[in-house]
């Protein structure tokens, strides 16, 4: 399955049902409640998975809460390099004296440069890593463990394609910022926006992208567009 397929596919699939659109946005701009948004969006990888083309329903509340939960875990714990760095420039410029006199030199200038560039591929790689992370935990049905199983994350990549996978990446950077963009616009000259975005536009390009995510994870796989070989039990 190519790009342009997996795009095309997920354009389509949150449309199928727009009440259910609507519910999702009503969940996720609720504190805590939107844990179980969160669970929805992975069960429509999970789905996805299982060669289920139709929207997920939203039952097993608690089972969506959890796995809302789990996703949180994988992000906090995937973004402590990316806090450990940003605390390490922070630290090191905070004791530049020029910070504070606010006359930064040349060589103060490039520095900066630097470590924030370096901020930015790391903050990059693991982007890209927790993507494929959070899919191979949903293959294993949720099991936490499996979003850091690496050397199962980094094949997977490469059996997808470093090449293929920075494009989705790239074009899912691009809708995002198109459809933050259109959000801006709506929200503030429309009234009419305030409603639109929460309940229409973010949670359709949530169900987008999850799906997206789950059609690049399975295309991994030769022949099998839409049903990943999932591992064998452990005996």
């Amino acid at each position: 399955m190519d790009i342009g397929e997996i795009i095309s596919d997920a354009i389509k699939y949150p449309s199928q049902k727009w009440s259910k659109v609507v519910i999702l946005g009503i969940i996720l701009i609720i504190p805590i409640v939107n844990f179980i948004g969160a669970g929805y969006l992975f069960r429509s990888i999970k789905a996805t998975f299982a060669g289920i083309d139709e929207l997920p329903d939203f039952d097993e509340v608690g089972e969506l809460f959890i796995d809302g939960l789990k996703l949180l875990v994988v992000g906090i714990v995937y973004a402590i390099p990316v806090i450990i760095i940003a605390a390490i420039i922070g630290a090191i410029f905070s004791l530049n004296p020029a910070v504070t006199i606010g006359t930064f030199t040349n060589l103060d200038l490039f520095a900066f440069t630097l470590s924030y560039s370096i901020y930015l591929i790391v903050a990059l790689i693991i982007g890209l890593i927790e993507y494929m992370a959070i899919a191979n935990m949903a293959l294993y049905e949720g099991d936490l463990g499996a979003a850091f199983k690496f050397s199962e994350v980094l094949n997977r990549i490469a059996a997808i394609g470093w090449g293929k996978y920075l494009i989705w990446y790239i074009i899912m950077a691009i809708i995002l910022g198109v459809v933050y963009a259109i959000s801006i616009f709506l929200i503030f000259p429309l009234l009419i926006g305030i409603v639109l975005v929460p309940l229409i536009i973010l949670p359709y390009f949530s169900l987008f992208s999850a799906r997206s995510l789950a059609l690049l994870f399975a295309s991994s796989e030769e022949g099998e567009a839409t049903q990943p070989e999932k591992p064998a039990p452990a005996e």
